[in-house]
């Protein structure tokens, strides 16, 4: 089992790493500022002190004025682990964040699904396109504001005066029923 890093000495380690790049640290993670995200990233990989070889996972959480994209890194030599965020889309508009895929390789798919999912755009992403619904699908479905009549892949039945004319009375035949 891994070591996790505190959030305190991670944020500690990686101001001295990369100064101004931390925003707030609590319990296990560091949040970071998403300018940052690049510069930290590669050197929590390269520094030998930290040699996080791993990146776990690349997910989102969507807090209806802002995302967080978080990263889960391991460091196989030193058996420890981080966790890593970093706001983005404040307001709701240009959720964008750079790409981590020139440093982990298996960061691609997961910025992708990330991308298809919620819409958090990962700059200088080799192949960026979506990964899991079609292309012209309309918006990012596990956004909290996806669920919209605007976005809706189901069409709606063309609203009809209903005067009761069409109703069938209890027990008369219909289409569905079988003889029996």
């Amino acid at each position: 089992m891994t070591t996790p890093w505190s959030g305190a000495a991670l944020a500690e380690a990686i101001e001295a790493l990369a100064p101004g790049s931390t925003e707030k640290s609590r319990d296990g993670d560091v949040w970071l500022k998403p300018e940052a995200i690049f510069a930290v990233c590669e050197g929590l990989k390269e520094r030998p002190e930290f040699k996080f070889d791993l990146l776990n996972s690349v997910t989102a959480v969507d807090y209806i004025d802002h995302f967080e994209v978080v990263y889960h890194l391991t460091s196989l030599p030193m058996n420890a682990s981080a966790v890593l965020k970093a706001r983005v889309g404040l307001g709701r508009t240009e959720a964008s964040i750079a790409s981590v895929v020139p440093i982990w390789r298996g960061a691609d798919y997961q910025e992708r699904e990330v991308w298809d999912l919620m819409g958090i755009s990962f700059r200088g992403h080799p192949n960026h396109k979506r990964i899991m619904l079609w292309e012209g699908f309309p918006g990012h479905p596990l956004r909290k504001d996806f669920v919209t009549y605007d976005q809706s892949i189901v069409a709606s039945l063309p609203e009809t005066e209903d005067d009761g004319a069409g109703d069938v009375p209890a027990g008369q035949g219909t289409t569905s029923e079988v003889d029996g």
